[in-house]
């Protein structure tokens, strides 16, 4: 087997068989199989996987993870994988014909970690092709991502101390660089990120935003290093705008602007960024001072 397809979903079954669906439509792809990771649903997840594996178009092996914990669904999901390749996508995703093949073509040595840009759409039918704004530097993004299994075996694969929601996939990328990996990013290994806008209310997106902050506080008791400063803000102007600049007042009214029908939609989303910026930045100060 070539490549393992590690899919980690949790109550979200109408998109998991959207995306199995685009993996039967791999053109010229190598040999595959996929592991689905139900990581704890009370859906109809694992008859969503079931009915799936009996139009048996490709190998697929179903794993319940009960406890709610990306790291930990996706260290079951490789445990389970046979691939020299392990390559990982989320559940809400849907895959171009060619991303299989993209990603096996990027593998020109043995070392790399392979990425792809990520194009979030509002529906499976926005087919847009991507552009420079979907370049992205990250090592290693678990919605759209492949690496050999040694690597993730040599570094004991994801921390699974990261048991909310963010950082998880960054700090692996750290051990895979310190272990030697180089990074590669494939154009040709774009997918479709769904992102419908009724799903992404404010309230998800702030819940996100503060357990990512909590979890930065792990990442950099692991990874105390400059570039971890930054690319989770724990630096000192950012520290110092949250404690100076950053009041209950103007909070509320970002959020106020955000949610408000009728504000205009540039100043809603410009008031949506600052409103989350704000709760993570906040929110980060408070954890690192634990």
């Amino acid at each position: 087997m070539r490549i393992s397809v590690i899919i980690a979903t949790k109550d979200r079954a109408a998109l998991l068989a959207q995306a199995l669906q685009s993996l039967e439509r791999q053109i010229g792809a190598p040999s595959f199989e996929v592991v689905v990771v139900d990581n704890g649903s009370r859906d109809d997840t694992r008859a969503v996987v079931q009915a799936q594996r009996a139009r048996d178009r490709f190998p697929l092996t179903y794993v319940f993870e009960a406890q709610p914990n990306r790291g930990k669904a996706r260290n079951r999901g490789v445990a389970q994988a046979t691939g020299y390749l392990v390559a990982f996508c989320d559940d809400d995703v849907v895959l171009p014909p060619g991303w299989l093949a993209a990603h096996e073509a990027a593998h020109t040595g043995p070392n790399l970690v392979v990425s792809g840009p990520i194009l979030n759409v509002a529906s499976p039918h926005d087919r847009p092709r991507p552009t420079l704004a979907n370049y992205s530097r990250a090592f290693l993004c678990t919605c759209n991502g492949s690496l050999p299994r040694h690597g993730f075996d040599a570094v004991e694969g994801f921390d699974e101390g990261f048991d909310l929601y963010g950082w998880e996939d960054t700090e692996l990328g750290v051990r895979l660089r310190e272990h030697g990996l180089r990074s590669a990013f494939a154009w040709d290994a774009y997918l479709w990120h769904l992102r419908p806008p009724e799903e992404a209310t404010l309230e998800v997106e702030t819940r996100k935003a503060m357990e990512r902050a909590r979890m930065a506080r792990r990442f950099l008791q692991k990874s105390p290093s400059l570039r971890a400063r930054l690319a989770t803000g724990a630096h000192p102007l950012n520290l110092l705008r949250a404690q100076m600049l950053l009041p209950d007042t103007l909070l509320a009214l970002y959020g106020g602007l955000a949610t408000h029908e009728r504000t205009p939609a540039a100043l809603r989303a410009f008031a949506r960024t600052q409103f989350l910026d704000g709760m993570y930045t906040r929110e980060l100060l408070r954890s690192l001072r634990q």
